[in-house]
């Protein structure tokens, strides 16, 4: 983590309160270091690992900015480090797998552990969870306090409940210096019965819209061309606070300068269907990605009521039918969960013709997986083999067809720049309506605003840098 921002905007935090940690001595002979009263920051190195959503990679980078502030130092190579904090995700029992997999890792290298995210907030006494620290979503802000406590070989547990802060103006390093991710409120409405995430994020808490304005203010001054909006479900911000999603959304872009952009994350379909008016103009205006991510989970109302998603699958289509009638070429991405436990072949089946009907995109395919304390988890399961079946055919029905427009083909694209893909040989780019293009990475353009012939490989760059 190279790109250290915000820090001398940083609020004071305050000593952790007693009532909210609980602290135990480690106890020695178990193979780890003890600098014990003698611990200095900044003389051991820290790794941070993040799994999910963006939502956690924002809490991940506050945590960095954090730590930096203090005088940690940050590293990307685990081995280097003394202390990896861990920040999980609950969504799905792979995720949950993988973690458990690098706890135990650190403890065979002997290393201090920090974890957090939903996973520990959700279930701190799962075993492989005893005797290590814990930072709750929801006390972000106490992340140093664990660290010093954690290499001093105590154990400290944040584990509060209270309502979230916004954490707003705490200090940042970002992932990438050229995208703010702003969470704009934590936790959801919903109750649906497959998801663990709301035992840990908890109720609807919107995040005052003067607040939001002023960290987007501050991630454009420095030096962001991208503003991706988060949360556990973006169309219910306001529903707390007497306000709703359009009028934030109508202020933020009076706000994006020149050469930047705005992106909408991920909403479910009953909080836009009061404004698909509203939402089609923000997706229209020039500096406002034209890309909405609505999940439908599946087409089968019967199965949508058992998820108690709280939508009809007649809901979702009429949010997609205006949107691709009312916003040119707009990107839209959905979510499928294959074989949830009361799903029939016939249900599968309306779930793979909606993919045809509509040629998603982008489609995040999943298989379901019961998670303990959910009211899914205690249903019968789909056999595995039938399971894995459903899944891939859906991915091979996805990948038998054009995402794209063949008649498109030839148009110039006034592209943003933000990102080196994973080769390390491309830029990735971005055009009004997130369509992603890879341009050779012949000369440095990140940060800026590019047009390009998708047939050919000229690039130019538009506008100021």
């Amino acid at each position: 983590m190279e790109d250290i921002e915000d820090v001398i905007r940083a609020t004071t935090v305050t000593n952790f309160e007693r009532n909210h940690v609980i602290i135990r001595k480690r106890l020695k002979g178990d193979g780890e270091i003890f600098y014990g009263d003698s611990f200095v920051p900044g003389t051991q190195k820290i790794y941070i690992r993040t799994w999910g959503c963006t939502h956690n990679t924002s809490d991940s980078e506050q945590m960095a900015g954090l730590l930096s502030a203090a005088g940690h130092q940050l590293t990307n190579k685990k081995e280097d480090a003394s202390l990896w904090i861990l920040n999980s995700c609950t969504v799905k029992t792979p995720s949950e797998t993988q973690l458990e997999n690098t706890v135990k890792e650190a403890r065979k290298l002997n290393k201090f552990i920090i974890v957090a995210g939903c996973v520990s907030q959700a279930e701190p006494n799962l075993r492989f969870l005893e005797g290590i620290s814990i930072v709750g979503v929801k006390q972000i802000e106490y992340v140093t306090q664990a660290v010093e406590e954690t290499l001093k070989g105590n154990c400290v547990r944040f584990l509060s409940r209270r309502k979230p802060n916004s954490n707003l103006l705490l200090p940042k390093i970002r992932r990438n210096k050229f995208i703010e991710i702003l969470a704009i409120s934590s936790g959801c409405l919903n109750h649906c019965t497959y998801c663990k995430t709301k035992s840990a994020r908890g109720n609807l808490v919107s995040f005052p819209l003067d607040n939001l304005l002023e960290r987007a203010r501050n991630a454009f001054a420095d030096g962001c061309k991208e503003l991706w909006l988060t949360s556990e479900d973006l169309g219910a911000w306001g529903r707390d606070i007497d306000m709703v999603l359009p009028d934030l959304l109508n202020a933020l872009v009076k706000i994006v300068p020149e050469g930047c952009m705005l992106r909408l994350g991920m909403t479910n379909p009953p909080y836009i269907l009061d404004f698909l008016e509203e939402i089609s103009e923000i997706l229209n205006h020039p500096k406002v990605y034209s890309f909405l991510h609505i999940p439908v989970q599946s087409a089968s109302d019967a199965v949508l009521s058992d998820m108690k998603r709280e939508y009809t699958c007649a809901d979702f289509c009429q949010v997609v039918d205006y949107m691709m009638q009312n916003v040119p070429n707009i990107y839209i991405a959905t979510d499928f969960i294959c074989a949830y436990p009361t799903e029939t072949k016939s249900d599968f089946e309306e779930s793979m013709a909606l993919v045809r009907k509509y040629r998603f995109p982008s489609l995040f395919i999943n298989q379901f997986y019961p998670r303990i304390g959910t009211p899914a988890a205690n249903l019968k399961k789909i056999d595995t083999i039938e399971a894995r079946r459903r899944t891939a055919e859906m991915s091979t029905l996805f990948r038998s067809y054009s995402r794209y427009d063949k008649g498109r083909i030839g148009e110039k694209h006034r592209v943003l720049v933000c990102e080196l893909a994973t080769d390390q040989q491309h830029y990735v780019g971005h055009n009004k309506c997130y369509e992603h293009f890879l341009i050779p990475a012949k000369k440095c353009l990140l940060g800026k605003c590019v047009e390009i012939n998708d047939c050919q490989e000229e690039v130019k760059p538009v506008g100021k840098d």
